[in-house]
């Protein structure tokens, strides 16, 4: 199988190749699950706390006499049911980390790029090294191949300073490179977009 190699223009000016070994591989719905489900837990930064009855300030002393006031008994400002007191079962900061193995994290990445591929939804571009830092050059080539309204991916193997700066303003445009790339950034969207180099980079990481 083979995918077309495009210019700036969105002329097409050769093929690049998908190895067989990625073609022929299973897809699996559940492992890209099981990733991004880690992705996303991964993510949360667990510094949630609430005071308990023991971590209010003050407290210490019986608030009135046991008796003779016609007032609800109390032992302690620090009780749940006073306003201000402690809080019951609350949450308190620990870390969230979800692993999966490595082979499953291979294979939810070998899902979503074939998926991706098999619905025209990889587009690659011979060099995305830019004479201009110019967003408004940038939405030229979005255009150019028909993707200008469309959430992409844009995977790099290096990214220039022209690059950054012309997809910089663009909201539906997130660039990342293609070592560091999650599988959730790669599944969120519409298109993915890859230079030749970057292509190659992320066949290697996928044939591994």
């Amino acid at each position: 199988m083979k995918l077309p190699l495009k210019n700036i223009q969105g002329n097409k000016i050769g093929d690049v190749s998908v190895p067989d070994t990625l073609i022929k591989s299973n897809q699996s719905e559940y492992a890209v699950r099981q990733a991004v489900l880690a992705e996303m837990v991964n993510l949360r930064q667990g510094t949630h706390s609430a005071k308990n009855r023991s971590s209010v300030r003050g407290g210490g002393k019986k608030p009135w006499k046991q008796k003779g006031r016609g007032a609800a008994r109390a032992g302690t400002i620090r009780s749940p049911l006073w306003r201000g007191g402690g809080v019951v079962f609350g949450p308190s900061p620990h870390r969230y980390r979800h692993k999966v193995s490595k082979k499953l994290s291979l294979l939810a990445r070998k899902s979503v790029i074939l998926d991706k591929v098999k619905n025209d939804k990889v587009i690659v571009v011979e060099s995305l090294i830019l004479e201009k830092g110019k967003t408004a050059f940038f939405k030229e080539l979005l255009h150019a191949h028909g993707i200008e309204n469309k959430k992409v991916t844009l995977l790099v193997s290096v990214l220039n300073e022209n690059l950054s700066r012309a997809t910089s303003n663009l909201s539906n445009v997130y660039v990342v490179n293609v070592n560091c790339v999650s599988i959730y950034e790669m599944l969120d969207c519409e298109y993915i977009l890859l230079d030749e180099q970057g292509y190659n980079a992320l066949i290697e990481i996928l044939t591994r």
